[in-house]
């Protein structure tokens, strides 16, 4: 596996992280994809080390499908990059994005496109709607900034037991709304 090395001196190793070897072929491919793998790969993941992971497993799955049949692929280092694009997207839509409640009650925050307001909007409807007194108080409290020990003295409970409790209900309005 390459290291976190500058993207001019990345290199791929013939055998991914799971053993698998790649095709001679593909290994060429991959070399040739690279500059544009490491720049797509650093916009959304900016990880070299993943992303160069994440192209290995690539060029040993495609290496797979090279042998089964090779004349599925036309375009070796275009379907290696469009398989290597689908990989990291799939990967970036998997990590978690962070947003405390406070900032997501603001009305315009910077990290916030329109529709992602007008679903945080929907989410924080509906969470309101959905909690009780108590859990409402608590998200309330801590949109004002208070922090999660002061919520849970006010509730005779631990902070992170009235932090647990109000994400909770978030979660069960997320998975409702499938956001």
């Amino acid at each position: 596996m390459a290291g976190a090395v500058p993207s001019s001196s990345l290199r791929i190793s013939p055998v991914d992280r799971r053993g698998r070897k790649i095709d001679p072929a593909v290994l060429a491919a991959a070399e040739e994809i690279l500059p544009r793998a490491v720049a797509h790969g650093t916009k959304l993941l900016g990880d070299l080390a993943v992303i160069a992971n994440l192209l290995e497993e690539t060029a040993a799955v495609v290496s797979r499908r090279l042998q089964s049949d090779p004349s599925l692929i036309l375009n070796l280092p275009g379907y290696l990059l469009i398989c290597f694009v689908r990989k990291v997207n799939r990967v970036k839509s998997r990590q978690v994005v962070t947003v405390s409640v406070s900032q997501a009650a603001q009305p315009n925050v910077a990290w916030a496109d329109p529709s992602e307001q007008l679903y945080t909007k929907i989410l924080l409807d509906e969470f309101l709607v959905r909690c009780d007194f108590i859990t409402r108080d608590m998200a309330s409290r801590r949109m004002a900034g208070y922090s999660w020990e002061e919520i849970g003295r006010v509730h005779g409970m631990s902070g992170h037991a009235a932090e647990i409790r109000v994400r909770y209900v978030f979660q069960q309005v997320r998975g409702k709304l499938k956001i």
